[in-house]
């Protein structure tokens, strides 16, 4: 009861300090002179990597959308990380690209065989490099040994930018290039939304249940949580499937850990330590304008797989970086973020199931009254679904992407039925990542993908 009580506390201040960065967030997105940017020369010129494993549904339409973004000086390198499908040949093929003799390789870090370069001079800004199978982290780190550019931007394959996010982002890096070391965007669920020629056309919710829930668990997240903790500097993770980095300190901590899931938290706990470890002053941002869209997984099995490997991801990067937890030396993070994610995110499924479990025993064994139970109940309903519903009026404030007042009775309700099945099902998922972490397995899971087209019918 006391754990419920302190992490609802934690949870409503982290959100009172999104809330009092809403007006300025609202007045940056809507009034920002952003678009008077796209053309300028003072805009940094940006490395986009996009790793790519068995993406032939998508890989085509994203590649689409990020050659076509209002952005003055970028590159696209799509690095196909040994896929079994058709995923550089749909690439070769749709830009007439060929195998370059003796390409340019700047950077050092170790990665899986690089098999060949591929480009084309037609699209001078697109480079595909087709490697070995090694994980996302090992294609991040060879799409950064080949790119030209002082910041990189790491896009998952699945996922379309808005036109004007990453110049948004490079506003955000504008006002403070030399202490800002790296940038998450906002990522937004695409099911349900029209999507045409790798933009999204019109703004709506999922149909189905699956990505319904993942659509208010990530509002919650992003605008409820990220927007709180930039503000505080302490992020802890920049979403992999869209974020925005200086190059030069990310291969100063070596580059993305391969190995196992959690590359996206591990690369930014790496930079935190290195900053803090080398006094030297930063931040790391968030950036809730810049919106990223991507398929959520709409199947049991697949949203399971995606959990369990987040489980996994963040138990393993907290146990590595054990010796930050209370660190003063490490200061938000040390004494804020790291305990904050050990006691309450890694930790929360067993705090919860031992919590649930003496609660019914007191009721069985007559030590309390049933009412007791009742009203803990109620109160950890309300007190998750306020916060749910303080991410919805920070959308509505700000951003207002869903005007139709069918989905916003839709995200109400939503909200509520997630403590019904939803919220417990996380809860078993995470205790079955922790499992195979400790039965060390690293598998990724099947992770099947429909092309646009399919997935705006279906969805």
């Amino acid at each position: 009861m006391y754990y419920v009580m302190i992490v609802s506390v934690l949870y409503f201040v982290i959100m009172l300090f999104s809330f009092r960065n809403i007006k300025d967030i609202f007045r940056r997105a809507k009034y920002s002179t952003y678009n008077t940017l796209s053309g300028s020369e003072l805009v940094p010129s940006v490395s986009l990597l996009v790793p790519a494993f068995n993406e032939e549904l998508t890989i085509a339409e994203n590649v689409r959308c990020l050659m076509t973004l209002n952005y003055p000086t970028y590159e696209v390198i799509v690095i196909n990380d040994g896929s079994s499908d058709e995923t550089l040949k749909v690439l070769i093929e749709e830009y007439g690209l060929t195998l370059l003799p003796n390409p340019q390789i700047r950077g050092k870090i170790s990665t899986n065989k690089v098999r060949g370069i591929y480009y084309n001079p037609q699209y001078p800004q697109l480079y595909v490099i087709d490697k070995e199978n090694g994980g996302k982290a090992d294609s991040l780190n060879a799409g950064i040994n080949l790119s030209r550019y002082p910041l990189i931007s790491s896009i998952d394959a699945d996922s379309l930018l808005e036109k004007d996010a990453l110049i948004r982002m490079a506003r955000m890096y504008m006002e403070n290039p030399e202490e800002t070391v790296a940038i998450g965007g906002d990522v937004r669920i695409a099911n349900g939304c029209v999507i045409e020629n790798g933009e999204v056309k019109d703004v709506s919710l999922p149909r189905r249940m699956w990505p319904m829930f993942q659509s208010i668990e990530y509002m919650k997240a992003f605008l409820g949580g990220r927007i709180g903790w930039s503000h505080l500097n302490g992020l802890i993770i920049v979403s992999g499937a869209f974020g925005l980095f200086r190059k030069d300190y990310v291969i100063a901590v070596g580059g993305y850990r391969g190995g196992y899931p959690g590359e996206d938290m591990n690369i930014i706990i790496k930079l935190h330590r290195y900053m803090l470890e080398n006094k030297i002053k930063y931040r790391v941002a968030f950036c809730p304008e810049a919106v990223c869209w991507t398929q959520a997984p709409d199947s049991y099995n697949i949203l399971s797989n995606q959990r369990k490997r987040w489980g996994r991801g963040n138990l393993k990067n907290m146990i590595e970086n054990r010796d930050m937890v209370f660190n003063p030396k490490y200061k938000i993070m040390g004494l804020l973020t790291m305990p904050y994610n050990v006691i309450f995110e890694a930790l929360n499924p067993y705090f919860r199931i031992t919590g649930l479990l003496a609660l019914l025993g007191y009721v069985l064994l007559d030590m309390t009254n049933w009412k007791v139970l009742v009203v803990f109940g109620l109160v950890n309903f309300l007190s998750g679904y306020m916060l749910s519903v303080g991410a919805l009026i920070l959308e509505e404030i700000a951003f207002r992407r869903y005007t139709k007042l069918s989905d916003q009775v839709k995200m109400l309700l939503f909200s509520a039925l997630k403590f019904v099945g939803y919220h417990q099902l996380g809860v078993l998922w995470r205790v079955q990542g922790h499992i195979q972490y400790l039965q060390n397995n690293n598998s990724w899971g099947t992770m099947t993908r429909q092309s646009w087209k399919d997935k705006k019918e279906a969805a």
